[in-house]
């Protein structure tokens, strides 16, 4: 059963757009969107929640608590949740293709000739990008925190996400703040349970989730005794089991990409690293490196293949639970852990915004200032994202040749 995801009301409703809107507007954040998953998020919310108003606060922070806990590429898994909500089966390969287009076609054309961003403007607009992230994700911590955390025990669960992390950096870390967050909900019991309406025809059935779930474990057992069959084979194994086996996506991904591609002698390292750093000067997901290494290795239908596998695990094992949690966040207790998990993710989101975005963006007084001056555009002057990203770039240029 399907639930409408509103910003004005939790009960269940039609489809509330089209494929075509749905493409539009992630077009925009594909092309606009700088800054990796965590910075992802924050260019979500304010284009599709604060802006758009296509989701609450509420149930946006459900679907990121979600994409977390499970493999693959969490921005893009929510965008695809998202598209799928919004407008159906269309909307969701809409939202993904028009998100993942722009990164996956620039890094595709780098591979094909090897060309690299070098000089002091190029370095001081890379930097910049890494800058204007800084301000989304400050925004995003902000406005949640005030929706999700709106008090003091709320607010501690999300102080008590940021120590767990501290003291368990990383992925099992961030599993963890999230059930400790969840248990301390259910304990607090606040929650009310949402009603679900019986009339509801939803775009994932459970026999839909079902079947989902069983690809996504048949291909991960079968696909290695086929893969020396066919170049083909081999690279949608490889790539399929890189994305199946990551949680948290982005930078996790690069380890298990190395393994899968450089000890085989598919890239070489210095090629690996040149995508890695060509991936960061672009908006979109960070799993769209996969464009750039299948391209690199086995031409045009290694990226199509590599990027198709890459991103199938984590939008299979979305489509199994879906249905799933929707039927549980109905139930008071499941809205109480889920207040809690909501908690911890803002107290995620803080960490993230220190580390790894705010401590890799601001090395001194005039990075910060920078900073400042894209979270107060953001802000007080609602400047649209991809205005304050050319001025983060702008403004990241000037600072590199002041510099000198």
């Amino acid at each position: 059963m399907r639930r409408k995801f509103g910003a004005d009301q939790g009960g269940p409703g039609h489809l509330q757009g089209n494929p075509r809107e749905v493409f539009a507007t992630f077009l925009k954040l594909g092309l606009t969107s700088f800054g990796g998953p965590i910075a992802h998020l924050g260019y979500f919310r304010e284009e599709l929640v604060i802006r758009r108003k296509w989701l609450s606060d509420s149930a946006y922070a459900e679907l990121v608590a979600l994409c977390q806990f499970l493999p693959g590429p969490a921005s893009s898994q929510v965008g695809f949740a998202i598209g799928l909500l919004r407008a159906g089966w269309l909307g969701a390969l809409a939202a993904f293709a028009a998100f993942t287009l722009p990164s996956a076609v620039v890094l595709f054309g780098f591979a094909m000739t090897a060309t690299r961003i070098s000089g002091p403007i190029g370095t001081g607009v890379l930097h910049g990008l890494k800058i204007v992230a800084v301000a989304i994700v400050a925004q995003a911590v902000w406005g949640m925190a005030r929706n999700l955390c709106p008090d003091r025990e709320r607010a501690g669960i999300a102080v008590l996400a940021v120590v767990i992390l501290n003291i368990l950096p990383g992925t099992p870390g961030m599993m963890s703040a999230i059930t400790v967050g969840a248990l301390l909900g259910l304990a607090l019991g606040r929650g009310i349970g949402a009603s679900i309406g019986s009339d509801v025809i939803g775009p994932v059935s459970r026999g839909v989730a079902g079947l989902a779930l069983f690809t996504f474990v048949a291909l991960l057992v079968c696909l290695p005794l086929v893969a020396g069959l066919g170049q083909g084979l081999a690279i949608l194994d490889s790539f399929y089991r890189a994305g199946a086996l990551v949680f948290g996506g982005g930078h996790v991904v690069l380890p298990l990409l190395e393994a899968e591609v450089v000890q085989p002698g598919w890239v070489t390292p210095d090629a690996f690293l040149a995508g890695y750093g060509a991936a960061q000067a672009v908006p979109g997901p960070l799993f769209t490196v996969a464009t750039y290494l299948g391209g690199a290795a086995h031409g045009l239908a290694g990226a199509v293949i590599a990027i198709f596998a890459i991103f199938l695990p984590g939008f299979l094992v979305l489509i199994g639970v879906l249905p799933f949690w929707d039927r549980f966040r109905s139930m008071a207790r499941v809205q109480s852990l889920m207040q809690g998990a909501n908690a911890a993710v803002v107290g995620i989101l803080g960490a993230a915004l220190y580390s790894p975005v705010f401590t890799n963006a601001i090395s001194d007084l005039s990075d910060f200032a920078l900073a400042l001056v894209c979270f107060v555009l953001l802000t007080a002057w609602k400047v649209p994202p991809w205005g304050v990203v050319i001025v983060a770039a702008l403004g990241g240029a000037g600072l590199m040749l002041v510099r000198g």
